[in-house]
């Protein structure tokens, strides 16, 4: 299974390229599949991390950054890939 973890926060107003900066330069203690880095209007940033792994699984996310540079706490959601995935879970794959 394939679980992406989404990591979103806001800056400051005016410091949205230290953010960006901040989440580039943030290392995992573990390597995902693959690793996306958004920036959107507002100074947001988005980080997109992909796992083989079950739903649950116990993995690296980014850290908050220091409260000086964010203007409310990060958000993260944690989906799970469904392409390709049948209808029902508990079905064998192929059916």
């Amino acid at each position: 299974m394939t679980v992406a973890l989404m990591w979103e926060a806001r800056a400051v107003p005016g410091r949205g390229e230290e953010l960006l900066a901040w989440a580039r330069q943030q290392v995992l203690p573990a390597e995902p599949l693959r690793r996306e880095t958004f920036r959107a209007p507002q100074d947001r940033v988005l980080v997109i991390t992909w796992w083989s792994a079950a739903y649950d699984a116990d993995l690296p996310e980014l850290p908050e950054p220091d409260a000086g540079l964010v203007v409310r706490a990060v958000h993260r959601w944690r989906f799970e890939s469904v392409d390709g995935a049948p209808a029902d879970p508990a079905a064998p794959s192929g059916t």
